[in-house]
């Protein structure tokens, strides 16, 4: 007997039956969450998580949280900056981007893997995901990792579970490690500079011992972040000053990080693109795609080039994702290599034999 469908359940085992129902009648199953990153042109009907909320354990003293999918991304970081501490990868709100009226969950930034400015230096989200729960598709609740990063151990599904947009299993809770917040920082900006000179820029401040958490390059202007305690943080700004002084930097403690992070900058109209490629090919890749008829920013220091305009950067830049559509077609993930291909085949058909979550997302 199947069971009755509530496509919007508020438990995990609500979710399990669900999902377990329709790996039986082989009925795809579209998986929403605040719906503010990638379109999610998946088949099937919807499943929302959006009942699947609130924070399950937040131990500052240990700094671990624990939180349900569904949880809006605001909420978790009002009560993080409360205690004085943050999510270190600095997750973007793809709000203004996306021009949708959802909200960012936690969920989304885990299945997405989304990183901000400062995964330069503190890495991305999948390096704090400590655990998860999950419900695959078959409908089988699973549990990996831990709560603390001594209790990790063995196959590591959570860093397989992020970034895979939720086509190897409907994350039900997530462990997260969380960090203090920087009591300072400080903002080098270097006005009027190509990404050829920003490149530059990059490369010498990021050779450096001086802990640079932001590198991005925006309307012509690069900038460069350091943070941290009030008396090193001098001492660190000041030698950087030194050793760019070349380039003229400007100091300034009101640099647009917040915009960097959510690609601001590209809210509005227009296909959007974010390409990950070696640094040293970006002021190059930058020029091709202006060729196009668009525009570029850099960030991580030149690892990331977001492009609004038309045509397909994927010519250029194998590993272009498309955002943002906006009369745009194609698939938005770019083609894995063969061998990629064949293992990731392999994982779907492991944790999804019947094809039911999100199918036709990474290729629509």
């Amino acid at each position: 007997m199947s069971v009755a469908l509530d496509l919007a359940p508020s438990t995990e085992a609500e979710v399990a039956d669900i999902v377990a129902d329709c790996h039986a009648r082989r009925a795809p199953l579209r998986i929403a969450g605040g719906g503010t990153r990638v379109e999610n042109r998946a088949s099937g009907e919807t499943l929302s998580l959006s009942r699947l909320s609130g924070v399950v354990t937040y131990s500052p003293g240990e700094m671990t949280l624990i939180a349900r999918p569904g949880t809006p991304l605001p909420e978790i970081q009002q009560m993080l900056a409360a205690e004085g501490q943050a999510l270190a990868f600095e997750p973007p709100d793809m709000r203004g981007v996306g021009g949708g009226n959802g909200t960012p969950t936690l969920g989304g930034v885990v299945a997405a893997n989304a990183s901000g400015p400062r995964r330069l230096a503190a890495g991305a989200c999948r390096d704090h995901l400590l655990g998860v729960r999950f419900v695959d598709g078959r409908g089988r609740v699973l549990k990996n990792g831990g709560r603390v990063m001594k209790n990790v151990t063995g196959l590591d599904l959570s860093k397989l579970l992020a970034g895979s947009h939720g086509t190897l299993g409907i994350l039900t809770e997530v462990v997260l490690k969380t960090l203090p917040l920087a009591p300072a920082r400080c903002t080098l900006a270097f006005p009027g500079v190509t990404e050829e000179t920003a490149l530059r820029i990059f490369t010498a401040a990021l050779s450096t011992p001086f802990e640079v958490s932001g590198a991005a390059h925006v309307g012509g202007t690069a900038y460069l972040r350091i943070e941290g305690l009030e008396t090193q943080l001098a001492y660190r700004r000041d030698r950087l000053l030194a050793l760019l002084a070349e380039w003229r930097p400007q100091v300034t403690d009101d640099a647009p990080w917040d915009a960097i992070r959510d690609v601001a900058h590209f809210a509005g109209g227009g296909p959007l693109w974010r390409i990950l490629c070696k640094p040293t090919d970006a002021p190059g890749i930058c020029a091709k795609l202006r060729a196009m008829g668009g525009d570029c920013s850099l960030d991580w220091g030149a690892g990331l080039v977001w492009y609004r305009g038309p045509g397909h950067p994927r010519a250029l830049a194998p590993h272009a994702t498309l955002i943002r559509r906006d009369g745009a077609t194609g698939p938005a993930f770019p083609p894995l290599a063969p061998a990629v291909a064949r293992l990731n085949e392999g994982l779907r058909r492991s944790f999804d034999p019947a094809g039911i979550l999100n199918p036709g997302l990474m290729d629509a």
